[in-house]
């Protein structure tokens, strides 16, 4: 079991959000949460990735073979966890190719293996900026300063694609995207697809899940997933929305 959830109740100023939520993630299966307008998704992915502003209640959750709650947020990165974020925030002054590298290689690092060689990592850095759409000149640009939506959408995916992690959070990563950036997206995340890495996809639309097709389906309301399930629940969610989940 690469993710287990169990019991996990969460709270944000005095307010519960997470109600005793349970989810068990292999290697290589791709889960998607699909749920109304504040029941909880983007909590659940903060709080896997590590923002300490929730208050842990009451709860497991195992990650990799060890307890989530002793890592920070460095060590959750290094332990094969990413989230791509809803609305990627810019880094003024911090260059994407170091930031890059320097993130691999902590990753490196901790394992106890080689720094990667710089200009083999410059050359494989190119080489997946470019199916992606970015140009030799955006690597040399600060973190997603000045980028549209689209270009901080392809970085989180090209982050992806360099760290390869054991489990890569998406939440509405295509939230804002045009129709060619949200191809350009979908056929980024699918190329990471290995049969080791697992995917979990938080998202309001079925069009997603088109092109990116999950094994399993979960609903959540009032913070608790309440029905799980194969992609037929987003067919009929996106045919008739949340109301017979109350």
């Amino acid at each position: 079991m690469l993710l287990s959830v169990k019991d996990l109740s969460v709270a944000i100023e005095s307010k519960t959000i997470l109600n005793n939520l349970s989810l068990d993630i292999n290697e290589g299966e791709v889960h998607a949460i699909m749920g109304p307008n504040g029941s909880g998704k983007s909590t659940f992915s903060n709080v896997l990735a590590g923002k300490e502003e929730y208050e842990i209640l009451q709860g497991e959750i195992e990650f990799n073979g060890n307890n989530l709650f002793d890592l920070n947020i460095e060590e959750r990165s290094i332990e094969g966890l990413f989230l791509a974020f809803q609305y990627p925030v810019e880094v003024p002054g911090v260059t994407i190719t170091p930031f890059l590298q320097a993130a691999i290689n902590s990753r490196l690092k901790a394992q106890g293996e080689e720094e990667v060689d710089a200009l083999k990592f410059a050359k494989n850095l190119r080489e997946s900026a470019n199916q992606l759409g970015f140009s030799t000149e955006m690597l040399k640009r600060s973190v997603n300063e000045g980028f549209s939506g689209g270009e901080k959408k392809r970085f989180e995916i090209l982050q992806m694609s360099i760290l390869n992690p054991k489990l890569s959070i998406l939440d509405e990563t295509d939230s804002g995207l045009d129709v060619d950036a949200f191809k350009v997206v979908t056929k980024g995340i699918n190329n990471l697809k290995n049969g080791k890495s697992s995917f979990l996809i938080i998202t309001h639309y079925e069009r997603l899940l088109n092109h990116i097709v999950p094994d399993y389906v979960h609903v959540m309301v009032d913070g608790k997933i309440i029905k799980s399930g194969d992609k037929s629940i987003a067919e009929y969610i996106e045919q008739n929305g949340y109301y017979n989940f109350f």
